[in-house]
């Protein structure tokens, strides 16, 4: 089965427990603890000890995705206290001064960004932060690179240059202010044409934000799965027809609540 799970911010803002009680009732194997809000880091950090994370075979942690130069010291010294075999993602543009991240080495992950920033977003930018930080792996955020390019072009250059470091991988819709959706066919189909390039040993970490409230639990726990499904399907991981032979219960589910 391959490794798939969701981050907590998708599922639930702000709140990792809630999120993490949610996934832990579905068949996800993978989970990325959000901490995009720089306010969230410590509370997270504190609990991590604390937190159950047996059920999941990769677990992966997001830094905080802005911070300035003056709090970066407070940041990286919360991440020390993160388990080795926990991947942290960083967003390259939060980094100011590379010498205090060196230290993570492979724990290090950086990912590619979209068109809002400047930086970081294609082969020859993300080359810079390689070079700086050489031990450093890579998260394909699929649809940065969508987004940053529709044709797909940018994103089979990351391929074709980084595919080796490539450690996990983020999936979801983006619009143009960068904004995260459930999946599109648009975007399935798109990601679909770099499918063959990913390594299929790369856990994918969805960020589709949840579009139901925490209160419908049956209808979330299923559009968890639908949703699971389709990023699959984008990738060729299972096949489409099986993608949406889901059980009748998630349309049901997501059916009914659409009649509300």
């Amino acid at each position: 089965m391959p490794l798939i799970g969701f981050s907590t911010g998708a599922i639930a803002l702000g709140d990792f427990e809630c999120a993490l009680n949610l996934l832990k009732q579905t068949s996800m194997s993978a989970v990325e603890l959000s901490a995009l809000r720089l306010q969230e880091l410590p509370i997270l950090i504190a609990a991590l000890p604390q937190i159950d994370l047996q059920k999941f075979e990769y677990v992966a942690l997001h830094a905080p995705s802005r911070f300035s130069p003056e709090e970066e010291m407070s940041v990286t010294e919360l991440l020390e206290g993160v388990p080795k075999e926990i991947n942290i993602i960083i967003h390259p543009d939060t980094i100011h001064d590379s010498g205090r991240w060196t230290a993570f080495g492979a724990q290090l992950v950086i990912e590619n960004m979209d068109r809002r920033k400047s930086f970081g977003r294609s082969a020859e930018e993300l080359r810079h932060w390689f070079d700086i930080l050489p031990e450093s792996s890579l998260c394909l955020d699929l649809a940065h690179a969508h987004q940053f390019d529709r044709t797909m072009t940018e994103a089979y250059r990351i391929l074709r240059s980084y595919k080796d470091r490539i450690c996990q991988l983020h999936v979801s819709e983006l619009d143009s202010a960068g904004h995260h959706f459930p999946l599109s066919f648009g975007s399935m189909k798109a990601f679909a044409e770099v499918a063959a390039m990913i390594p299929e040993t790369a856990p994918i970490i969805i960020e589709s934000l949840n579009p139901y409230s925490i209160d419908q639990e049956d209808v979330l726990l299923s559009w968890i799965e639908l949703e699971a499904r389709r990023a699959l399907s984008a990738l060729r991981r299972i096949d489409e027809c099986e993608s949406l032979d889901s059980p009748s219960h998630i349309f049901n589910a997501l059916d009914a609540t659409a009649t509300c």
